[in-house]
């Protein structure tokens, strides 16, 4: 734009020539102010093909939001610890005590504190597509754990649960053979990691073939094979005492059962507890999920058969690396697919004891050991 001659040009006027200069064009300039965190900085988020958004100046901060409380996510923030450190970024590990209402509080004060990326357990995805993907427009998000498919999060970090639910069944099939009844017991039913877990042991035990996308089979009603019958899946809501008090009362109201099978960390010890009160170690098999001291010291007595681990270490660092590569605009830093695998594992008596030296030494227990002694 060419200005006449007689326009004088000061200050008042070039304020307002840039005004609207910057309103014709769109740009948008964002500050960020988070002292209290980590210091005066300015961040411009800038959306790629793929939805990716970078961070520029300052120290980042990445968010890492479990699903609950258990020993399964300490050793995930041991994980995100060590990342955080090889990476020079910060990580806020959240962990909800009070379910769905409690994480959605979490994640808006997340978004509230423009973090550079989210990684997130959903507790409930169908139902929490809106704030995942209110969390997805304000910055990084994927989901770690358990997915969330149909948000807007750009990556899954985790294992295969209906693949894991099949060694599961395997592992019951192993430690009682010639069949009998079972019974199922998970945190709460509707979180995907868990139905696919569940109907992964449903398939196996009744001879089914391998089908991922087959639909959930009800929870509330007995389901038969030809040699095993599986009784119920009894939900706790993530609360200790009811998990031991839904075992407890499982064992007198099925005095033939065979094996109780737990799909969350906690379940397995809190099964444990009640198969020896009612003095029926031997006579119940115990078959679980994860890598709870007490699961993993129940294998090596033979109390406990055997259980299926995540890698919950991994969980943590590969989040915080990925999270981190793309804010730093590393986009090749995503998954084919979407989806990085880390594998599950059987852990039986006759490998419980590499595996756990192996856990010890990645979460530093092997040094307070050393030291105890």
């Amino acid at each position: 734009m060419r200005l006449p001659i007689h326009v004088k040009f000061t200050p008042l006027v070039a304020a307002a020539l840039i005004a609207v200069g910057l309103a014709l064009t769109g740009c948008k300039i964002e500050k960020i102010d988070d002292t209290a965190a980590s210091g005066d900085r300015a961040s411009e988020n800038v959306p790629g093909a793929s939805g990716v958004k970078t961070s520029s100046d300052g120290k980042l901060r990445i968010a890492y939001v479990t699903n609950g409380i258990a020993s399964f996510w300490d050793i995930a923030e041991e994980g995100c610890k060590a990342a955080a450190k090889d990476f020079d970024v910060e990580c806020l590990v959240r962990m909800p005590p009070d379910g769905t209402a409690d994480q959605k509080r979490m994640l808006e004060e997340l978004i509230s504190d423009q973090v550079d990326g989210v990684a997130v357990s959903p507790i409930d995805p169908a139902n929490q597509t809106g704030i995942l993907n209110d969390v997805a427009a304000a910055t990084n998000l994927i989901t770690q754990d358990s997915d969330a498919p149909e948000s807007n999060r750009l990556a899954y970090i985790g294992m295969n649960n209906y693949d894991a639910g099949r060694m599961c069944g395997k592992l019951v099939k192993e430690a009682m053979p010639d069949g009998g009844e079972v019974m199922l017991f998970v945190g709460r039913l509707g979180q995907l990691n868990a139905d696919q877990r569940r109907q992964g042991i449903i398939d196996e035990l009744l001879d089914r073939s391998n089908d991922p996308d087959r639909s959930f089979d009800p929870a509330d009603g007995v389901l038969k094979g030809d040699k095993y019958t599986i009784l119920d899946t009894r939900t706790d809501n993530f609360d200790f005492a009811i998990a031991k008090s839904r075992a407890e009362d499982a064992i007198v109201k099925h005095p033939s059962i065979g094996c109780m099978i737990g799909l969350f960390a906690y379940n397995p010890p809190n099964i444990l507890e009640a198969v020896r009160g009612a003095d029926k170690v031997g006579k119940i098999q115990v078959v679980g999920f994860d890598e709870d001291p007490d699961t993993l010291k129940a294998i090596q007595d033979g109390s406990c058969y055997g259980t299926i681990v995540q890698n919950p270490y991994q969980y943590g660092y590969k989040s915080v690396e990925l999270l981190t590569k793309l804010a730093r605009g590393d986009e090749s830093a995503l998954p084919d697919g979407g989806f990085l695998n880390i594998p599950a594992r059987s852990i039986r008596k006759d490998n419980v004891d590499e595996f756990w030296a192996e856990l010890k030494k990645l979460t530093g227990e092997e040094e307070t050991d050393a030291t105890a002694q």
